[in-house]
């Protein structure tokens, strides 16, 4: 079996599935029950001042049958004092030395009070710290989380306060509320972070129920936007970590969060430059016992791939990722038609004729039976009719040869090819 051990900034664990910060790691209770499952590490949920909480505070999006396909949260950071935490912190590391635990931490946006909390939650034995500058509720509208997240100025500066005060790696949890996630991912590399973990949830308002028309959830009648998170998040968040892996200023290890929910994430996220993946919504959803299936299928496509160690996996794909002005405009692909495969739901003729090219006919074969043809000459490659298609193998997607004069040609390329012709 392959060696599953990961390192983010110099913190070790014996596997790469940490539980994010959130209701899973709330106390040592459940931290250590998560250990014992085989968790390889876990992120404290957040400490600072504690706070009383709503209820209620959860909901989720089901479509298409699959329940939790998005979740939704308006809870806030620990709502247990901080002298409980760190010693719970401190029993659960005496317990599971080989875990990595992190503490997350968030406090206003004042240098004493970062060099407080810092010196007493290492004092606990954490691995390492995570800041806090994600969450987009309800701390926000004190000053903190997003609110310091979306500036990145802020998060430079807060980050180097605590680099004054800290001993152990310094993660910096970035919010996804924002135009271009690398400025700030910038911003924590400028102020010393030594990684920085992405995304927190994404602002969201889970629905309104059609008798009440409250909204869901709701407070005595009261809604307010809570945190997105779960498997609707995941292209998203691996795009964010895509962007940010292959920045040249972005220099520090990533640790990828948005979506996780088997191993199949884990490996992609990695593949696009996370040393690590946290998981929250799964956990949420199946239990602990889930990083069962998931170190198991981790090992497993490993030793397919005859991969010794998950560490071979990071970035791999980083150099595929690009500008679209990179791209070649003279690849083409076209959809074909496996006909043996084929149900005839049309559901392909029907998308490709309302909404995309109607490049998909219907004809009768020899035995005069009905069967659905692409005109190869017309088709684009959208891909649409393939992702349509309720059938796997019915649809193939196939490179199309090249025509005389189709050499590879980037937009940019012909961009600069078009301005060195002379003007007429």
């Amino acid at each position: 079996m392959a060696d599953l051990t990961t390192s983010l900034a110099g913190i070790t664990s014996p596997n790469p599935f940490w539980l994010a910060s959130a209701p899973p790691t709330n106390s040592g209770y459940q931290v250590q029950r998560a250990f014992e499952a085989g968790w390889g590490g876990a992120v404290w949920k957040t400490m600072g001042d504690p706070i009383l909480n709503v209820s209620s505070r959860f909901a989720s999006t089901t479509f298409n049958g699959q329940r939790v396909a998005g979740f939704n949260n308006i809870e806030l950071i620990t709502d247990r004092s901080l002298e409980a935490n760190l010693r719970e912190i401190e029993e659960t590391k005496r317990k599971f030395p080989d875990r990595a635990i992190i503490g997350s931490i968030m406090v206003e946006p004042q240098q004493e009070k970062w060099h407080e909390i810092v010196k007493k939650v290492e004092a606990a034995g954490v691995d390492g710290l995570e800041l806090n500058f994600g969450c987009p509720h309800g701390m926000a509208e004190r000053g903190m989380g997003s609110a310091s997240g979306q500036v990145p100025e802020l998060v430079e500066k807060q980050t180097s306060w605590v680099k004054e005060a800290a001993q152990t790696p310094v993660i910096v949890k970035l919010t996804p509320n924002i135009t271009d996630i690398t400025f700030t991912a910038q911003a924590a590399v400028q102020g010393g972070a030594d990684a920085v973990s992405m995304i927190n949830t994404i602002n969201s308002l889970a629905g309104v129920d059609l008798d009440t028309w409250n909204t869901i959830p709701n407070v005595a009648g009261k809604g307010a936007h809570g945190g997105y998170c779960g498997p609707a998040v995941k292209p998203i968040a691996l795009n964010m970590v895509s962007e940010s892996a292959r920045h040249p200023e972005i220099s520090v290890p990533i640790s990828g969060m948005g979506g996780v929910s088997s191993w199949k994430e884990a490996v992609e996220f990695m593949l696009m430059g996370a040393s690590n993946v946290q998981v929250c919504t799964a956990a949420m959803h199946h239990g602990f016992r889930i990083v069962e299936d998931m170190i198991d299928g981790l090992n497993n496509y490993l030793d397919e791939k005859q991969i010794y160690s998950v560490n071979q996996l990071i970035g791999q794909s980083v150099p595929k990722f690009s500008d679209w002005g990179e791209l070649d405009l003279n690849y083409r692909v076209v959809a074909r038609i496996n006909n043996d495969a084929c149900i005839n739901c049309n559901k392909c003729h029907i998308a490709c004729e309302d909404t995309s090219h109607q490049c998909i006919d219907m004809h009768k074969d020899d035995q005069g039976n009905d069967i659905l043809q692409v005109r190869e000459e017309d088709c684009v490659g959208c891909n649409l009719c393939s992702i349509v298609c309720p059938v796997d193998g019915a649809i193939d997607m196939v490179e199309a040869p090249r025509q005389t004069g189709d050499e590879p040609m980037t937009w940019n390329e012909r961009q600069s090819l078009l301005s060195l012709m002379p003007a007429k």
